[in-house]
């Protein structure tokens, strides 16, 4: 009997561990450490433009215009000579180029060529030119002075005429005060300053004879606007005021005399109205006119088309052309480097300039066509 007792106790001792050992939580594996990663956002702003590397630049257009009759009227029919002698059935082929060096100096070369179109014996004077001229001006950009707002630009000129005709040559330089100007979307002040500058002008060889001088020295200050105003309209304002030294005197009604003041006004207003666009094609309508010029004189000029002895319009201190031109224009650009145009209409203005006898106002039809290349 004891030891069946003793089997039975082991037995339920052993029963017992057993049993505690089915009871005991088995180990739990430590909890992985969770790592969050967090992609910043990428803005990608579009309409973001990075600005290129400067490089050099300019333009090449090449334009050629044709002069009708003034109102169907050639020079022969002119017989006072003073409206239909100059550019009537006649051609122009202008070229002119631009070029940038830098950011702040560039070079432009302009040439104008003329050539008749009709007979020009002395019988039948059905055409008259005018003379070829090339004009090269060389600008250098001197940017704002000191802590102003004020823009320097300099600008040397050369002009001749062909052969051995009038030349000059100058040096001027403009500041800039339109940054002083207020502007916004209806009234903007794209250029508004002061121009002191020099000029020698001279022709053939010599200084000429007393009374016709061809050499003389031009001292300036000119005044120089551009803006751009509401429907789609400019004015381009413009006064020269210069003190005119000759090497020999010059005659005036006045008698002769060695240095002159002068001034010359041009003002012009424009509007242009687009018509049509679709694509690369654009039609629209351009209407200009104004002063170009009115000059102003401290003598009393010689010619005009009265007599020298009986009537004063021979005499008169100032002159000017007073124009209206209106155009249809077209354009295409087949890409963004070529531009190619043509325009067609007529220009409207006096033909006789002295202002006490300003007549023969006029109609001359006109029309150009050209290509303008950017590189």
């Amino acid at each position: 009997m004891k030891k069946l007792a003793l089997v039975l106790g082991s037995l339920l001792v052993v029963g017992s561990v057993a049993s505690a050992k089915e009871v005991m939580p088995a180990p739990a594996p430590a909890p992985e450490k969770v790592i969050e990663y967090v992609e910043k956002p990428v803005i990608v702003y579009r309409d973001r433009e990075v600005t290129p590397a400067w490089r050099p630049n300019g333009s090449v257009d090449v334009q050629y215009r044709w002069y009708g009759e003034v109102e169907g009227k050639t020079p022969k029919k002119d017989t006072d000579g003073n409206w239909a002698t100059d550019k009537v059935n006649a051609g122009r082929l202008q070229t002119e180029t631009k070029v940038n060096f830098t950011e702040k100096q560039s070079l432009e070369v302009r040439t104008r060529n003329y050539h008749t179109l009709n007979d020009t014996d002395a019988n039948n004077q059905k055409s008259v030119g005018a003379s070829d001229e090339v004009r090269v001006r060389h600008f250098y950009n001197f940017g704002k002075l000191g802590s102003s707002k004020v823009n320097a630009t300099s600008r040397l000129e050369f002009k001749q005429k062909a052969g051995d005709g009038k030349k000059s040559a100058g040096a001027s330089v403009f500041f800039d005060f339109s940054d002083y100007i207020y502007s916004n979307n209806f009234f903007k002040v794209d250029k508004l300053g002061l121009r002191p500058g020099y000029k020698y002008v001279w022709s053939g060889h010599g200084n000429g004879e007393e009374g016709s001088p061809s050499v003389h020295n031009e001292y300036h200050l000119a005044f120089e606007s551009d803006f751009t105003l509401p429907l789609n309209f400019t004015l381009n304002l413009e006064y020269d005021l210069a003190y005119n030294r000759y090497r020999e005197k010059f005659e005036t009604a006045d008698g002769l005399k060695k240095a002159e003041w002068t001034g010359e006004l041009t003002a012009v207003l424009a509007n242009y109205t687009p018509l049509y666009k679709a694509g690369a094609v654009e039609v629209g309508f351009n209407a200009e006119g104004g002063y170009d010029t009115y000059n102003m004189h401290q003598y009393r000029r010689m010619g005009g088309t009265g007599s020298v002895d009986t009537d004063d319009t021979s005499r008169d201190r100032r002159d000017y052309e007073l124009y209206l031109e209106p155009t249809l224009r077209v354009s295409y650009k087949p890409t963004d480097f070529v531009k190619l145009y043509a325009a067609a209409g007529a220009d409207y203005r006096n033909r006789v300039t002295n202002e006490s006898e300003v007549k023969r106002w006029r109609w001359q039809p006109t029309a150009w066509a050209g290509m303008k290349v950017t590189f």
